[in-house]
Parts: C-alpha cells; structure tokens; sequence
C-alpha cells in the first residue's frame, strides 16, 4: 500500500493539473484528473461529491498546519492501459504547492457533517487563473479591483517564491544569450577584417596612400606633406641604391623626386599645388613601395635618415647665422637719403654759423620743478619723433624739456634739426658726449674695457668668416652694446646734478599720453620706476644672466622679474644717497670676459636696480613701439 501510495504521489506530481476532492476522516476523495477522460463515478456513493457544476465554482482556499489532524486521500485514476484504480495517500505526504479549496461557498467552520474539499497543484491553478482574468480582460473588460481580487485570491506565498527564483533564472539566461551573442559578432568582425587584409593589395603601402580621411579638407596641407615625406624617403632609398649598384632604381628615383618638387613649386597648402600633384603621389607611392621591396633593411634606413637629419640641422644652424648677420647689417644701413640728412643738415649747422650760437631758456634746464626727459641717441629722426610724439600730447607743453645727448659724429645734425624744427613751447638741449671730460676710462667701466685688446679683438676685428665663429648670438657682437650711448643711462645723477627727478625714455617709443603724472607716483622709496615685463615664466632674471655662476646664483633669484629698460622714472636723489652708478661699476667689472651675462644694458640694470625698482601700472608702457 505505501508502495502505491509513492507512485501515486509521483504520478500527481507529473500531471499538468490536478483536482483532488478529499473529505475529513473516513470520506472517500473522487479525484478529477485534467486532460482525462476517466471519472470515479461509482465513488460518490462513500461521500458526498458536489456535481460539475459545483467543481467549476470559484471557491477560496483552505490551508492546514502542521497541528491540524492530518486528511486521508483516495484518488481514482486511469493507468497506462485504461484500467480505473483506486489508491490512498495522507495530505502531509502531499509537497506544500498543493493546497486544499472549498467547493462551497461559505466559511468551513460552520458547515456540518461530512465536508468535501478539493485538492489542486497551487501554482499550475494560479497560472490558469491568471490565464482565465486576462481572457476576462479582453472579452468583458474587468474593473481593475475585480482584476486584482481575483489575483489576491490565487497568490501563495510558495508560488511566489518560484515566481522570483524562475524570473532570476530568465535574467541570467538572458544575461548569458546577449554574451554569447556580442561574441560571436565580434568574432565575425575579426575573421571580416582577416579576410580583409587578405584581399589587399600588397604592392601599394598604404603609408603613403593619398586616400585619408586629411585630403577631405580643401584647405589642408596633408597632400603637400605626404609629397614632401615622399620626397625624403625617396632620397634615401636612392642613396641606398647608388650603394648597391642599382643605377636603374637610383635614377628613377632622382626622376621622381624632380617631379615632385616641380609639382609642389612654391606651394604652401593643398589648395595651391598644381592639379597633378595627386598623380604624382600616387606615382611617387609606387615607386616607393617598388624600392622597398628590393632595398629595404630596417638599420640601414635608420642610419641613412640621421645623417640626412643632422645635415638638415647643419643646414638650419648656418642658414640662422646667415640670417642673423644679414638682419645685423640690414639694421645698420640706412637709405641713401637718410644717410645724406645728417650730412645735409651738418654742412647747413655749420655753413649758416649755428655752432656759435647758444641755448634759450637756460634757467629751465636746471629748474627741479619742470618736467625733465632724457634721450641718448645717435639717430635724428627717431629722437625727432619721441620729442614731438611727447609734447603733442602733453597737456602743459611749456613745462617740459628734452635733454638730448648724441655722440660727437651726429652732433651738429641734432643740435640743426631741432633749431629748425623746435616743438612748440617745449625746452630742447642737444649735447655731445664728448663733452663730458669727466666720463673716462678710468672712472667708467665700459670705457676701461674698450681698451682691452681681448674686447676690441672680439667686437672690432675684421671677421672675414663671421658666419662661423662660435655659437654666440651675432647682435651681440654689435659694437653699439659697449657705447657709452648706450651705457649713459648708469650716470643720470652726475649728468644732471641739480635735478631731482627724470624721465629716461630710449629713442624706440611713440608717446600717445601726457606723461605728467609719473612724476607723481611714490615710489616707495625705490630708486627706478618701471613696468614689469613677466608673464609666467617669461622674462625673468633666468632669461637674461648666467646662473650656473655662483656669482649671480648667490645674490639674485632666478624667478624674480624683469621690467623694462626703455621708459623709467628714477628719483636722483634717492639714486645719490644708495650710490647705484657704484652698483653698476662693481658688476660690469666682474662680466669682463662675459660670463655673468651677455653685453647689452637690461642685465647689468636688473642687477644694479635689484630691489630697488618700483611696478608702475602697465597702461604707462605697453611693449611695441607704445607707451
């Protein structure tokens, strides 16, 4: 019998659906299999079976605990030969999806004598329950608190743990297709692209294939580049075959490359190369893949384009030393006419008897409460233009005067020039420097130097092979950096004794505002006032002096900030009680041999003026040619 009872158990288990009417005690159970067309009739004399009609009404279900008495089962089935048989099982041998229902409507509590349940799989009922509202929603169109009752009515919570672990299940399944599918595509795109490569052709290299996304633009410059590296590979794959003996390759080589160049002519983008130039790449890019084919040998071509690259900086180094020294020479010659004004204006100077004549207004030269401005320049027009440039705009021109000092050649043209051409109002005196007996060699320190052999070797020597001496910067083998013109600036206070303040401005400015309240600034007790010129890293003291010598590491900081020499406003008074013009004497005797830093008068200014220089806003000297 408990065999029959397992097997009967497994054979419910397996059926799709199943309706079990079971009856408290001694009832007999008439079970109602799906999909079967077997029923029990001859047991509904042991109990009382409702009819079909009752079956198909819905009702609700009744489960029991472990502490409820436990129910006898007998089901009635059909075996596999069509035989009816009958056997017994206990309801707690059933697993717990399967669940007991009331065919009669009403709590079971209060019904009496012998009551009939029945017994149904409680997810396979949910599934057709669910399957029965959703046909209802469709034909009938349900209210939704319907919809949901009838839900709330079938759900267990065991069924809804299977629900949740089979959705889990879909997920990864899911999860693992979409894998498996990305996969196989990318296998299919790298077997493609395989095939691909397969099919290319192998003669022509696509390095220099003309057919890029860069030959899209019009206005690019990647075909001219492309011919051009053409170009170099082409001449190293023909010194290569000239090595080789293979006079034939070597010659179409050079033919190819005259061809490019002659396309290319002086052309600086794409749009500006002749319509063959395309042809001709792809003509160079054969010609090339064919040479690779039979020349190429990976070291030999490395070794090959370093020489042609260190004979292309050679090229370069000599190519801006030429340039520097025809830039050198171009700045010193003057055109003809301008070369005869001086000329011109020194004959009239002399011819008409000006050199006898003196200054006016002698007492504002010397008067402390004037606006004074001081100029060293040998050039007539250009200090011409910062005398008139500044009096135009100034707002009380009367009340300004220029100090002009110009060497002893340019002089008497100065000194013409601004007698013919006085600005309005304005105070000018023109002086020669040689005047100055106290400014000698054994007070100033550029004058010393200047008779030094070893200098006026190296400034004043005829250099037939100028072009390749050293590595240093040819502008500053000008003379005119050791000039007493130049280095006049570093004794304002014994040129001007009786001034107390003074606008230094060189003569490569343009005035475009009154100049008249610099002379109000504070300078905080600062000796120079000037606009600072760093930005970033840009001009600062490591730009201009040698600080791997413990001389200028030692007393100055790299990152401190230059200014600019060309518009400054010092305090004489303050300049006579630090003693500067000492400052200057003790560094430039120390860059004898220039190795403090090169000749010029910014560095040996940032020096002098080390802490002792005030920011003037930037408005007051804007570089290029602006103030």
């Amino acid at each position: 019998m408990e065999a029959a009872s397992r097997n009967l158990l497994s054979f419910i288990s397996m059926l799709p659906t199943c309706f079990i009417l079971v009856i408290f005690s001694f009832t007999i159970v008439d079970a109602e299999i799906s999909n079967s067309k077997t029923i029990g009739r001859g047991l509904k004399a042991y109990g009382q079976l409702p009819d079909r009609k009752e079956l198909a009404t819905p009702s609700s279900a009744l489960f029991f605990d472990d502490n409820e008495k436990d129910i006898d089962i007998i089901a009635t089935y059909s075996d596999a030969s069509g035989t009816i048989r009958t056997s017994r099982v206990k309801m707690k041998d059933l697993s717990a999806s399967w669940v007991l229902e009331n065919p009669i409507s009403g709590e079971p509590g209060k019904q009496k004598g012998s009551q009939v349940f029945k017994l149904k799989d409680s997810y396979q009922a949910s599934r057709r329950s669910e399957e029965n509202i959703e046909h209802f929603i469709d034909d009938h169109h349900w209210q939704e608190d319907e919809i949901q009752n009838r839900r709330k009515a079938s759900w267990s919570p065991v069924k809804f743990k299977r629900q949740m672990l089979r959705q889990k299940r879909w997920d990864l399944r899911t999860v693992d297709l979409i894998r498996q599918n990305k996969e196989a595509d990318k296998q299919m795109e790298a077997t493609s692209a395989i095939e691909d490569l397969k099919n290319m052709d192998p003669v022509v290299n696509g390095k220099y294939s003309i057919w890029r996304r860069d030959f899209e633009n019009p206005n690019s410059d990647s075909t001219l580049k492309l011919m051009r590296d053409q170009i170099i590979m082409a001449k190293a794959y023909a010194n290569i075959a000239k090595s080789r003996n293979q006079i034939d390759l070597y010659s179409s080589l050079l033919r190819h490359v005259g061809d490019s160049l002659r396309v290319i002519g002086d052309a600086n983008s794409d749009s500006e190369l002749h319509p063959s130039s395309l042809d001709q790449a792809k003509a160079m890019g054969h010609a090339l893949s064919f040479a690779k084919d039979r020349l190429y040998d990976c070291h030999i071509v490395a070794r090959k384009l370093r020489a042609m690259l260190q004979s292309a900086e050679d090229n370069v180094d000599s190519l801006k030393k030429r340039s520097a020294f025809l830039i050198q020479l171009a700045a010193k010659t003057v055109p003809k006419p301008l070369h005869c004004l001086p000329l011109q204006l020194a004959a009239d100077y002399y011819f008409h008897g000006y050199q006898s004549k003196k200054d006016l207004n002698i007492e504002k030269l010397e008067d402390p409460s004037l606006y004074h401005y001081a100029i060293f320049s040998d050039n007539v027009l250009a200090t011409s233009v910062v005398v008139n440039s500044t009096v135009l705009h100034a707002n009380e021109p009367e009340k300004h005067v220029f100090h002009i000092v110009t060497d002893k050649l340019n002089f008497a043209a100065m000194r013409m020039w601004f007698i013919l051409n006085a600005p309005e109002k304005a105070t000018v005196q023109v002086e020669n420097i040689d005047d100055f007996k106290w400014l000698n060699s054994s007070y100033c320190s550029v004058l010393h130097q200047l008779e030094s052999a070893r200098v006026k070797e190296y400034y004043f020597k005829n250099h037939p092979s100028s072009l390749s001496v050293g590595s240093d910067n040819l502008k500053y083998r000008n003379p005119k950096y050791l000039s007493m013109l130049n280095h006049l600036r570093f004794y304002l206070p014994e040129v001007y004794p009786k001034l107390h303040k003074i606008l230094f401005l060189d003569d490569d400015i343009v005035v475009q505002k009154d100049l008249t309240p610099l002379w109000d600034v504070d300078l905080n007790g600062m000796v120079n006032g000037a606009v600072e010129t760093c930005k970033g890293s840009f001009h600062r003291f490591d730009k201009y002096l040698n600080f791997s010598n413990p001389k200028i590491s030692e007393n100055f900081d790299s990152n401190a900030c230059g200014w600019a020499f060309g518009m400054n406003i010092f305090d004489l008074k303050e300049w006579r009680n630090r003693n500067i013009t000492q400052i200057y004497h003790y560094w430039q005797d120390r860059n004898e041999d220039r190795t403090l830093w090169k000749l010029g008068t910014l560095p040996p200014g940032l020096i002098t003026f080390y802490n002792l220089t005030y920011p003037l806003d930037r408005k007051w000297h804007v570089l290029g040619l602006r103030i």
